[in-house]
């Protein structure tokens, strides 16, 4: 389990650890389960950073903390949206669609879903009362969810990151991740399974889409997962403080 959070911690985020931890499907496994918890990091810095400069600039405040995440992720899962925008945006044949989003060069639909995407987040972040606990939850929540799709759909290609991370196999641990953190939620406020509801049925949806797309899911859809998941998570967060 060490190996796994220091693998997790490596893999999907900047943070520098030099501890090497072999590549196997036990430490990817364990990785997955991991997910959550390194979500919850990121969120957590980005949430520091908000905290300490919202009292004199709330607009410097937002954009460091969008910053911040993108500088700790290094842009990882938003590569992946951009990918995955350009291959289902072609409306091409599975074989095509996967060779474009393949294709290290990024085309119209990839950048327009990196710039509004973005643009979405800055607001959020403006919008939201509780900055730093939305940040740590809608972090985890996107990588909790995209961690159940890594385990329950099954993948486009028979070979990549993501097809390897599926056949690690981490049912078992996914679901032990997803009841400690449900306890958790409940135990901060029951109003914010809400936000995690929501995630999970955008989450299906892209699965859908992507089964119809390439039949199956690929590492850039598991990047599109995570980050469109983290923005509606956010956007949900916003109308729970509004509305309940």
């Amino acid at each position: 389990m060490i190996e796994g959070i220091i693998l997790a911690v490596q893999f999907f985020t900047r943070i520098p650890i030099n501890v090497a931890v072999e590549f196997n499907e036990k430490n990817i496994g364990c990785c997955i389960f991991f997910m959550p918890l390194v979500g919850a990091i990121i969120g957590g810095f980005a949430g520091i950073v908000y905290y300490l400069i919202a009292p004199y600039d709330k607009l410097m405040a937002s954009f460091l903390t969008l910053l911040i995440t993108i500088i700790l992720t290094g842009g990882l899962h938003i590569d992946g949206l951009a990918d995955t925008f350009d291959g289902f945006l072609a409306n091409k044949d599975s074989e095509k669609t996967l060779e474009i989003m393949k294709d290290s060069r990024i085309g119209t639909f990839g950048v327009l879903s990196m710039v509004l995407h973005l643009m979405f987040l800055f607001v959020l972040i403006m919008s939201i009362d509780n900055v730093p606990l939305a940040m740590v939850l809608s972090f985890a929540n996107s990588r909790l969810i995209s961690s159940i799709i890594i385990s329950t759909k099954k993948s486009a290609k028979s070979n990549g990151l993501g097809t390897l991370f599926h056949k690690s196999n981490p049912k078992k641990l996914i679901i032990i991740s997803t009841i400690i953190y449900l306890i958790i939620l409940i135990s901060i406020n029951i109003k914010y399974l809400i936000p995690l509801i929501i995630n999970y049925l955008l989450a299906e949806i892209i699965s859908h889409i992507s089964y119809k797309k390439i039949d199956g899911l690929t590492g850039d859809v598991y990047g599109t997962i995570i980050e469109l998941g983290m923005l509606i998570s956010l956007f949900s967060f916003w109308g729970v403080s509004q509305w309940i």
